[in-house]
């Protein structure tokens, strides 16, 4: 099974690529990486030139739409600009077959300069993914720039607040989403061990 990480910044220092690490982390915190595969797509490193054209033909779009293919579930990561996601996922999901996400969930996350932004995922960038035939859409989760601050050497950090809605969204994906059995509360107990009253 696996699960692909989409990171729809046109830049390469981002801060919706850090929520997409800390999807990753927990990911790969509760699940033994031999059960689940966590891959990533950069759509920044594909061909500018092949998407613009929608240049099918092109390995880098050939690769990207086939890893599309194989995940059973997409966290997708835009920048909000404009009230809309980033025009690099744009032109990738335009590219993208109409049934590309069928039987797929989806975890969309989405950053912006303001809360104000925050409807994006569910006006904009939701009914794309549901026109792809996306069977499960997650609640999304939004973090405005002030949630996602620079810490002293410049890198973002995810604030308290942000780092629990992860938890609870990384948890959804897996057990809502993917029907992940949930790890037991106690170890089990062989039968000839426990003891009983009448």
């Amino acid at each position: 099974m696996s699960v692909l990480l989409i990171a729809g910044s046109p830049s390469g220092h981002s801060r919706s690529s850090t929520l997409l690490n800390e999807v990753a982390h927990r990911l790969h915190a509760q699940v033994d990486g031999r059960c689940l595969r966590v891959d990533r797509l950069h759509i920044r490193d594909l061909s500018p030139q092949a998407l613009l054209l929608a240049d099918w033909a092109h390995p880098s779009v050939v690769r990207a739409i086939e890893q599309v293919a194989f995940a059973r579930a997409l966290v997708v990561a835009t920048p909000v600009y404009k009230a809309a996601y980033s025009g690099v996922l744009k032109v990738f999901l335009d590219l993208l077959p109409q049934t590309a996400l069928k039987d797929k969930v989806v975890l969309p996350i989405a950053t912006g300069g303001s809360p104000h932004h925050m409807l994006a995922l569910d006006y904009a960038l939701r009914p794309v993914l549901q026109s792809l035939g996306a069977k499960h859409i997650l609640p999304g989760v939004y973090a405005s720039d002030s949630q996602i601050p620079r810490d002293a050497d410049g890198e973002y950090q995810a604030g308290e607040e942000i780092q629990a809605r992860l938890d609870d969204a990384v948890h959804l994906l897996l057990h809502e989403g993917l029907r992940w059995p949930a790890s037991p509360v106690f170890a089990p107990i062989p039968f000839v061990q426990a003891s009983y009253s009448v």
